[in-house]
């Protein structure tokens, strides 16, 4: 068996009993399989769709969606995908059925390890076998025969019928010369793989998948993206001293002549999708060439508000010419969305100006050291952007300034802070009108709580009234999390209000208020208004004030649901806060529903995950057994780095939690002003996971890494 040919390869684990899915998922990724789980047909096919895995190991039994059915649709999906069927209640027929559907091999439970990855390691080689060997077919079918038709080869590989065939090549004569397999595609006779496919075998090039594939930055360097975008081709790799392309359509030879000619190169061709290769340049437009070119072409507006409403000023009449500081401004700005930072960080030294973005919640270095020199006409700019005195640089300043952006208005909130050097910089992004649309699919099952503290959560937002108070450090998600619950019971019988400071997203079918403190209007003061307008559900952004904190709690007291949040390091100091802030703990204790202490840990890359060895040193510095670690088998993963995360291993984030439920014993401790750490011991009686613990279940299921939960949590 060729070990080379099954290394890496990604196994996707679908199974209804956790303790199965989890055991079968070490087994294998103990193997240094990448590999993906999931609990439920549905789940399943969707990550077919984003991760395209070389195999699936299916459970035959499981509620909605059985093992055949979901296999059916996975051969629809990805037919290059093998599934590898399991079950408890096997028979001949099932095994039968399984294999006519397509699926390579079938399991029966119990098994062994030894049983699971030998069949596994059968099924990978035995598809790297076959692909090579078609391969060489067509390569010999080529040279021998010359072309077959596109029809007869679709037919021999049975993905279309010679009805189809017929039906399509009448219907081609009636749609002004389009060709049989767009018509096939386009009638969801055949799918765009398998019409790249059979193009490949006709002639004679290999067929290329580009699921996750990002165009090497070094071919920016003599290719543009522009000449990309307008042949529809990608870069693929260097064969033999020629350049091949990954193209749709290898028929359009003469396409392939004016790209050796512009390029002044010899050129292969391989085959992929239509749609593969336009993801393809997509996931590569941010690389650093192109966006050089892009920024010295695109247009930012600011916009300025006016009592008449708003008024859009371009750039350009901003002055005669464009000078170089509001460029390199611009330049920022544009980045720093493409990147998807949420803040700016401009920062002052003796003799350099450092750019920094924040993004998934670390701070990046965002490009070279800009000269001194530039600082003050860059932090003016600034100033001019957001209507702040250019003249005052002794005291802080706080402003904001809007920008449209390809028909989409994004928000700026602007802080200046004198230093030694010079005055710092920070800008908030809030892009609200991208987060506002991703608000229609907002639950709480996307935010990663575990299913133990997603279940007790919605018990405690689904109840007619009460105090549902979430905490911890800025940024660590909590309005996010407000909000979900909010879309989540948000029906047209009931009215919810909320005051917020700033109102950061918008929700349909909910009164939102923000707070002016300038004009008076303060958490304190807006929350007594709202009781006045007869609300059933309540979201008060922040709880900072005695004055706040009592108010919040009558209201909880008197029939109303209320959300709010309050900064606190885990969900037994909040009950210090409040009793500092003056409420009596009785009335606290009547008032809180639950208390979800929580934080945000980054995501590993999916596109370059990668199973790596753990040092004994890092193990036993995140608190754990390494002797245990080891006999267990346990397999940590990582992100390589690719441009996909920007070269930094990881995409996107995730809540770890603290789930704390004011159940009789608790709400009784609390009364007796019992210290926290008794708290704590009785809550984990009682089944609570503390935050360090949803951390390392997290790494344990290959979500994160432990460098990035020893940078969030306290080793326990």
């Amino acid at each position: 068996m060729d070990q080379t040919a099954v290394q890496g390869a990604t196994i996707l684990v679908v199974d209804d009993e956790r303790d199965i899915l989890a055991l079968v998922t070490k087994m294998l990724a103990k193997e240094n399989f990448v590999t993906l789980s999931a609990g439920n047909g549905l789940e399943a096919l969707e990550k077919v769709r984003e991760h395209g895995p070389d195999l699936v190991v299916l459970d035959y039994m499981m509620p909605g969606m059985n093992g055949l059915d979901v296999l059916k649709e996975i051969k629809k999906i990805r037919p290059e995908t093998e599934v590898i069927i399991i079950t408890g209640r096997g028979s001949e027929t099932t095994a039968a059925d399984s294999i006519k559907m397509g699926a390579a091999d079938y399991l029966m439970k119990p098994f062994d390890r030894d049983g699971l990855v030998s069949a596994v390691k059968k099924v990978l080689s035995e598809k790297k076998e076959r692909q090579e060997a078609e391969h060489q077919e067509i390569l010999k079918i080529s040279k021998m025969v010359g072309k077959q038709r596109l029809g007869d080869i679709l037919i021999s590989k049975g993905y279309a019928s010679f009805a189809d065939i017929s039906e399509a090549i009448e219907r081609t004569r009636s749609k002004n010369g389009r060709r049989i397999g767009q018509v096939l595609v386009e009638e969801s006779v055949i799918s765009e793989e398998q019409l790249a496919r059979s193009l490949a075998y006709q002639h004679g090039a290999k067929f290329v998948n580009l699921f996750n594939f990002h165009i090497e930055p070094r071919y920016f360097e003599s290719i543009s993206y522009e000449l990309m975008d307008r042949y529809q081709f990608v870069p693929y790799e260097e064969e033999g001293g020629r350049l091949v392309i990954a193209v749709s359509d290898p028929t359009n030879i003469i396409m392939v002549d004016e790209l050796e000619l512009l390029l002044g190169r010899p050129l292969n061709i391989c085959v992929a999708t239509r749609t593969a290769i336009s993801e393809a340049l997509k996931r590569s437009e941010g690389s650093q060439r192109v966006l050089k070119e892009v920024t010295e072409e695109f247009k930012l507006h600011l916009v300025k508000e006016t009592e008449e409403g708003e008024e859009t000023l371009s750039m350009d009449r901003l002055g005669e010419e464009v000078s170089p500081i509001i460029k390199l401004v611009d330049t920022i700005l544009f980045s720093s969305l493409q990147k998807r930072a949420s803040d700016i960080h401009i920062e002052s030294s003796e003799r350099h100006v450092i750019v920094k973005y924040r993004i998934d919640g670390v701070l990046y270095q965002a490009m070279d050291p800009i000269d001194a020199r530039f600082h003050s006409t860059i932090i003016s700019r600034i100033k001019i952007m957001s209507e702040l005195d250019i003249a005052e640089k002794r005291i802080p300043q706080d402003g904001r300034f809007k920008i449209k952006f390809k028909d989409k208005k994004i928000d700026f909130r602007v802080s200046i802070m004198p230093s030694i050097f010079g005055e710092d910089v920070v800008i908030r992004i809030l892009d609200k009108e991208s987060i506002t649309a991703d608000l229609a699919e907002l639950r709480l099952d996307r935010l990663g709580y575990s299913e133990n503290d997603l279940k007790r959560f919605r018990k405690a937002v689904s109840e007619p009234y009460g105090m549902v108070l979430v905490t911890g450090p800025t940024g660590s998600g909590k309005t996010t999390t407000l909000y979900a619950a909010i879309s989540e019971i948000n029906s047209a019988e009931d009215k919810i209000i909320t005051i917020e400071d700033p109102v950061e997203y918008q929700l349909p079918g909910v009164v939102q208020i923000p707070v002016n403190e300038k004009k008076g209007l303060t958490f304190a003061r807006g929350l007594r208004s709202i009781l006045r307008h007869d609300p059933d559900k309540i979201m008060v952004g922040e709880i900072r004030d005695s004055e706040t904190a009592q108010i919040a709690v009558q209201s909880a007291l008197t029939g109303h649901l209320v959300f709010t949040t309050v900064h606190a390091n885990n969900a037994f100091d909040v009950i210090g806060r409040f009793t500092n802030m003056g409420v009596e703990p009785y009335n606290l204790v009547s008032s809180l529903n639950c208390v979800l202490a929580q934080r945000l840990v980054r995501n590993i890359c999916q596109s370059c995950k990668r199973p790596v060895k753990v040092s004994k040193e890092l193990i036993v510095d995140s608190g754990l057994d390494y002797d245990k670690v080891s006999k267990m088998g346990m397999t940590f993963f990582e992100g390589k780095g690719c441009t996909e995360c920007n070269g930094t291993g990881y995409k996107g984030r995730k809540a770890i939690t603290e789930f704390l439920d004011l159940t009789d014993r608790i709400k009784d401790m609390i009364l007796e002003r019992r210290p926290n750490s008794e708290l704590r011991k009785a809550a984990m009686e009682e089944g609570m996971t503390t935050l360090r613990m949803s951390a390392l279940e997290k790494v344990f299921r290959g979500e994160t890494t432990l460098r990035e939960i020893n940078r969030v949590t306290f080793v326990e």
